[in-house]
């Protein structure tokens, strides 16, 4: 039995595999334990192996590649074209192979141990910081309904609740004060946790010389770098910088027929967090864009378009720009130049 294409559809403990011969028939339907699917890999001659891009879709692809096979793991909207008839494991494992048999089929690079580890710490800093503002707003509505209001912004928080939690003429009921003080003393953890987490990705961002190459465009710093990194890698998989910026949902969505370009506003696909983050950036880069060299490309750029521009399309467009600087700098391993800039 001759294996080219390995289909798997991936479960928390149940595998189901559909193998497809060079000419993309059925040659195996089975379900797998995850050592089983582990042990069938290891004893398989080569084969191009594929999976969704889902939770647990990088370690199966890591293991496919260390056994020597060519891992492709698909995004699940560009296979869902190919399921037939009813939904089930196996004609998801099946749509799956025929999916990854297609020559235009685009894939998400396996990510090494090192980078999805990165990847994750991110995830959790995140999660950290909404719990952190969940938090927060919950406080402020305990205190809004005994006529208690504190200013916007967790500074304003932080500087303020520690005097209502002192003042004892503020009509505020001492079980209901003992658990505000109790849900601030969970905010000061937070707080640590998060600090903690953004040392260490500080303290990371100057070991890697990719992320010191990133370090070196306007309006990314040891945060974006880091997530830029463990999100996409060395650009590798972007032909070019158009379509890192499309991945990330930084271009116009179109909608078009009959010959007639139409836009609309950005497609907003991709990842989210980077998409933010970069956006984020472009803004602080335009605070003080006005203080950059006068010769500096990218100055120039902000000064044309601005005056044109609402504010938040300024900054999506930057960021657009940011997204096609960085896929060059990791792609060519070069610093950024803002004399290259086009103005």
């Amino acid at each position: 039995m001759s294996i080219a294409t390995i289909g798997i559809d991936i479960g928390k403990s149940k595998f189901h595999v559909c193998a497809l011969d060079e000419h993309g028939h059925v040659k195996l339907r089975k379900a797998f334990s995850r050592s089983g699917l582990i042990r069938f890999l290891a004893n398989t001659p080569s084969a191009r192996v594929a999976t969704e891009a889902c939770a647990g879709a990088h370690f199966i692809g890591r293991k496919a590649e260390f056994f020597g096979h060519d891992a492709r793991l698909l995004p699940a909207q560009y296979v869902k074209a190919y399921t037939k008839s009813q939904k089930n494991d196996y004609a998801d494992a099946e749509a799956i192979a025929e999916a990854a048999t297609r020559p235009t089929m685009r894939s998400v690079p396996v990510k090494p141990v090192e980078r999805q580890t990165l990847q994750l710490l991110h995830r959790q800093r995140t999660g950290w910081i909404g719990e952190r503002t969940a938090l927060a707003n919950r406080i402020r509505a305990m205190l809004l309904e005994f006529g208690i209001t504190i200013p916007k912004g967790i500074r304003q928080l932080r500087r303020n609740l520690p005097w209502v939690l002192e003042d004892g003429d503020n009509g505020l009921p001492d079980r209901l004060r003992e658990l505000i003080a109790d849900l601030w003393g969970d905010m000061n953890r937070l707080d640590e946790r998060i600090e903690g987490l953004t040392v260490e990705l500080d303290t990371l961002s100057r070991k890697d010389p990719q992320i010191n190459l990133l370090l070196s465009i306007p309006g990314i710093g040891p945060i974006v770098a880091t997530a830029l990194v463990a999100g996409i890698g060395d650009a590798s998989a972007f032909r070019k910088g158009r379509d890192l910026a499309a991945w990330l949902g930084l271009v116009p969505r179109q909608h078009s027929t009959g010959g007639q370009t139409r836009l609309l506003g950005i497609g907003k696909r991709g990842n989210r967090h980077l998409r933010m983050l970069l956006i984020h950036g472009a803004r602080a880069v335009l605070r003080v864009a006005n203080k950059r060299d006068a010769q500096d490309g990218l100055r120039h750029w902000v000064e044309r378009i601005s005056p044109r521009k609402h504010g938040n399309v300024v900054a999506v467009a930057l960021a657009n720009k940011l997204a096609r600087i960085v896929h060059g700098v990791l792609r060519y391993g070069v610093p950024f130049d803002p004399k290259l800039i086009s103005s």
